[in-house]
């Protein structure tokens, strides 16, 4: 992840592909959570989304400096949050080292209620360290989301998603978004969804959810999109890897930790 994107592309990192409780899940000896197929092995959700020499990573799932370290994630230049849920914001303490490499506080873009939630759990993140602090303390600047925003003169569009009765973000950058933790997606947001490269999307399992896709009505949903290609992501123990992607529909597929994907920007 040191290398620079080329220009007018960008590429999205799969730090974590898994459901809340992570794959293998404690206490299970199911065929996926025991499969000798590294593919099964599923982290909590999380990306990193380059362009340039920017890096941006989308949540801090509790795994984040095992994600970081896996695939060579060296620093950082803002983080971007989805929603406030545990297994997405839990690991926000350890983007300390970021800071220290970047040699300055970094940008944390949330809307309110997230930003809400990331002040009652790390609520001294968002104050700056006195000076010898500063090599064990986050120190982050919220940035509200309000609507459309820029990193690094490029453009992030929310995308306003349901999960459950929760309202939550995807996102869009050039022509590729990302939609984690979704039941729903609200008319309105279509527009945002249209003419996509990639498109990357929730897809727990294949039983009916309360708050997430599953299969079914993610491959719905993803051929209403029409993306050129879709990832499917945080994904429960009922989907193994190379069987479930033997079944999907061409051009889509399971997503799974450490995969590379690329579109327009």
């Amino acid at each position: 992840m040191s290398v620079a994107v080329p220009p007018n592309r960008l590429q999205l990192l799969f730090l974590g592909s898994g459901t809340s409780a992570g794959i293998p899940m404690i206490g299970c000896d199911c065929a996926v959570c025991t499969s000798a197929d590294p593919l099964d092995q599923r982290t909590r959700t999380s990306v990193v989304i380059s362009y340039g020499d920017t890096r941006v990573l989308v949540d801090t799932t509790p795994e984040l400096r095992l994600q970081a370290l896996a695939n060579k994630v060296h620093r950082i230049d803002a983080v971007v949050f989805t929603h406030a849920h545990a297994d997405h914001i839990m690991g926000l303490d350890d983007v300390r080292r970021y800071n220290y490499v970047k040699g300055g506080p970094l940008d944390v873009f949330a809307d309110k209620p997230t930003h809400d939630t990331l002040v009652r759990c790390f609520g001294y993140a968002f104050k700056e360290p006195a000076p010898e602090q500063k090599v064990f303390r986050p120190h982050l600047i919220h940035r509200e989301i309000t609507g459309e925003f820029e990193i690094a003169g490029v453009t992030w569009t929310p995308i306003p998603l349901l999960h459950g009765d929760m309202p939550v973000l995807g996102f869009r950058v050039g022509n590729l978004a990302y939609c984690t933790d979704v039941s729903r997606i609200p008319e309105s947001s279509y527009k945002l969804l249209e003419g996509l490269d990639v498109l990357i999307l929730d897809a727990l399992q294949k039983r009916k959810h309360t708050t997430h896709f599953n299969l079914e009505e993610a491959i719905e949903e993803s051929k209403k999109i029409a993306a050129k290609r879709t990832l499917f992501t945080h994904i429960a123990h009922g989907l193994g890897h190379a069987a479930t992607n033997a079944e999907l529909p061409e051009r889509m597929e399971l997503a799974y930790d450490g995969l590379v994907v690329e579109a327009s920007l």
